[in-house]
């Protein structure tokens, strides 16, 4: 800016062509379904890697064709998989199917959790925000 605003009248003049940011609209993501309903993500962590796909219903949770309380048997990996729900306020909402590979079981958890909260902000774009704060929309890159 090379003009000089010598008083508040100048400066109103010389902020005409700058929008204020109330002005400014907030990017709106769309919902990101499939043809079946559902929504898809990839979440990852350490060496595991789980494709998630999210459909309303009644908190089912299956990994790998087994319940979640069999294939997890430590009730703290189940309690990691289901805090997505838990922040959003949306447990027993959703149906959720995942394949996971590689890793240990607390990283195919993780993976787990991962891909849920990415699905899930895909299927209602408006808890985006929340599981953010939270920090599960982050992929945690640390690897033994």
């Amino acid at each position: 800016m090379s003009e000089t605003a010598n008083s508040l009248a100048d400066l109103e003049t010389l902020g005409a062509d700058v929008q204020a940011p109330a002005q400014i609209a907030a990017v709106i993501r769309e919902q990101e379904i499939d043809a079946q309903g559902r929504a898809y993500a990839t979440g990852r962590r350490k060496d595991a890697v789980a494709r998630v796909w999210l459909k309303p219903g009644t908190g089912k949770i299956v990994v790998n064709g087994r319940d979640q309380e069999v294939y997890f048997a430590r009730p703290s990996l189940r309690l990691v998989i289901n805090q997505p729900f838990g922040v959003t306020e949306r447990t027993g909402q959703y149906d959720v199917i995942a394949t996971v590979k590689g890793g240990g079981l607390s990283g195919q958890a993780g993976a787990v959790k991962h891909g849920i909260a990415q699905a899930l902000a895909k299927f209602e774009p408006q808890l985006r925000s929340t599981m953010k704060v939270a920090g599960f929309l982050t992929r945690d890159s640390r690897v033994v």
